[in-house]
């Protein structure tokens, strides 16, 4: 039907005769002459359409005449130079003058324009019509080519690209599962898989010792810029591997894909820090390094003063007080300091306290400050030379339990980075790694998983896990660029014994554990090898390659964060004979009480 892909025909083709099938990007009639932008996936190339010979040239003028926007066009012409070079187009040094133009579809107005700033709404309900944007083509292609970059190096080094269940086995990751009733077998249930991560271990004492798959998984998850109920991830696992074996070769492999996928060469080694650290000095397990602001604890300056707040929390077992400079800081008004109070409030800040350094030589008559009046002088000055505030700077201050304090002040410091321009550009990343084993969960009064419960601990002994439970360190991983963690691993458990103390630390009895991973446990009972992995978020590397903050453009059709898909309307209700054959009854939503 076609000869050449229309962003593809440069000079080498000048005198040739081409076929060409796309749309209509812009059409122009200028009174005898119009022009035609052809665009299809590889782009644009200008066709013209004009007086020639003794006939005129006049069915291909006409036919030139009538085409609209989004006409589905098949035109066959000559390749010529163009008169006024094009440089925003990479065919703008031609142009193709037309002898046939044939409309294979008329297209009828559209419901918005892919020049025009159209909401996200009408652009999924109309997907198709979004997709054809060249924005978003080159958005998708950069995806394609991630995906495709990533086989190739993983094909090349013997891995093996194994696919594993969709309808499984339920079990708790940390995330409800999608439920799939089961027709043949009554009352009974499949779950679609949050991860392939138990069929994945598995295949590791099966002896395949390098296995990787392109993923789809499935949360039934509240959903934001960076999350969707289906999500697509490079899953990876390793035979006989310790955590920086893995580290390695996936960190190569990443700086390869960078390279080849949109040409920017990472560091040449990926920097490490801990968890312990990583909040510490940023508030994050995914800490932003093209910021280069710091936190500064300072309870030993001030468990003594007389802000109460302060000292209460100077003096508290499991309390932080923490300081923030933000240089160039004291131009925010007091308005935009409430508005500041009230983002790191989203994050569990009961107040924010705050001083601006107007004149740093000026001691306390240069500050300006609410809360300066309950620290005395030496106090004071203790906190200036230890954030080493200058004259133009703020200081923001953070006071609460030691997670919470960090969990606020770490989105504090992303805001003010992005407020006063200091968010370096450049691509920025690193591990963090020797995450705690365990979080305690003060509604249910029990540990849980930070990651998920078949990360080993740092210790080998049941009983010394157990005893020091509260404080045990995993050996987890997460890879992080420019505050997105792209990638997490772990080394895995690959002891029965082990993995039925973690169960139980978990809150996970015997019955339970047999019932919901009893294949699992068993297996380790075989022969299991040391193993370990690592799963990266496809969509989440796709969207910081193409430069966009949404992974819903890097996803040719996602979910709102509704949860639904605008362009089929799904979810939608089932017919009640369709129920019935998968023995399921929709219960009438009961009434709120008033």
């Amino acid at each position: 039907m076609r000869t050449h892909f229309c962003g593809l025909v440069d000079e080498r083709l000048i005198g040739q005769t081409v076929t060409l099938c796309g749309w209509a990007d812009v059409a122009r009639d200028l009174g005898g002459v119009c022009f035609i932008d052809l665009r299809d996936h590889e782009g644009i190339v200008q066709v013209v359409a004009e007086p020639s010979g003794a006939e005129g040239n006049a069915d291909v003028i006409a036919a030139a005449s009538k085409v609209g926007y989004e006409d589905c066009l098949r035109i066959t012409g000559t390749v010529r130079a163009r008169h006024s070079v094009n440089d925003r187009i990479a065919t703008g040094k031609v142009e193709v003058v037309a002898t046939k133009i044939e409309v294979m579809n008329k297209a009828e107005p559209l419901p918005f324009h892919a020049h025009e700033n159209a909401g996200e709404d009408i652009r999924l309900k109309y997907r198709y019509l979004d997709l054809r944007r060249p924005e978003m083509q080159k958005m998708m292609r950069t995806r394609i080519k991630l995906v495709q970059s990533l086989r190739r190096y993983l094909d090349e080094r013997g891995f093996q690209d194994i696919e594993t269940p969709i309808l499984t086995k339920a079990t708790p990751e940390g995330a409800r599962d999608f439920l799939v009733p089961a027709r043949m077998h009554e009352g009974e249930f499949y779950a679609l898989p949050q991860s392939p991560q138990l069929f994945k271990q598995i295949l590791m004492m099966a002896g395949f010792d390098r296995y990787y798959q392109i993923a789809r998984c499935f949360r039934d998850e509240a959903l934001r810029a960076d999350r969707q109920l289906e999500f697509t991830q490079l899953d990876m696992e390793f035979a006989w591997v310790t955590e920086r074996e893995v580290q390695d070769t996936v960190e190569d492999m990443i700086r390869l894909v960078f390279r080849e996928v949109i040409d920017v060469e990472l560091d040449a080694e990926f920097p490490r820090m801990t968890y312990a650290e990583a909040m510490r000095r940023y508030g994050s397990d995914k800490p932003d390094l093209r910021i280069a602001m710091e936190f500064t604890d300072v309870a030993e300056l001030v468990k003594d003063c007389e802000f109460k707040v302060f000292t209460d929390w100077a003096n508290h077992a499991d309390g932080r007080v923490v300081a923030l400079r933000a240089p160039g800081g004291a131009k925010f008004s007091r308005k935009q300091i409430d508005e500041l109070a009230a983002h790191a409030a989203k994050y569990g800040a009961k107040g924010l306290a705050w001083m601006k350094v107007e004149d740093a030589t000026k001691g306390r008559d240069g500050i300006n400050s609410p809360i300066a009046k309950f620290l005395d002088d030496a106090t004071l000055d203790a906190v200036l030379r230890a954030t080493h505030a200058n004259t133009g700077d703020a200081i923001f201050f953070g006071a609460a339990t030691y997670k919470s304090a960090s969990d606020f002040m770490g989105a504090l410091r992303l805001k003010l980075g992005r407020d006063l321009g200091l968010v370096e550009n450049a691509w920025r990343p690193l591990w963090v790694t020797d995450f705690p084993m365990f979080e305690w969960d003060e509604e249910a009064q029990r540990f849980v998983a930070l990651h998920h419960p078949f990360t080993a601990p740092s210790v080998d002994d049941e009983a010394d896990l157990r005893a020091n439970a509260a404080i045990a360190v995993s050996r987890g991983y997460d890879m992080v660029l420019n505050g997105n963690e792209i990638g997490g691993g772990s080394i895995r458990i690959h002891r029965s014994s082990m993995q039925s103390a973690v169960f139980d630390l978990l809150g996970i009895g015997k019955d339970e554990a047999e019932l919901k991973f009893g294949f699992l446990l068993e297996a380790l009972r075989y022969g299991a090898p040391p193993h370990g992995g690592i799963a990266f978020g496809i969509d989440r590397i796709a969207a910081l390659m193409a430069g966009t903050e949404s992974i819903r453009d890097v996803i040719p059709f996602p979910k709102t964060t509704g949860a639904q898909c605008l362009m089929t309307g799904a979810p939608s209700p089932i017919p009640e004979a369709q129920l019935a054959e998968v023995h399921v009854a929709v219960r009438p939503r009961e009434a709120k009480v008033q």
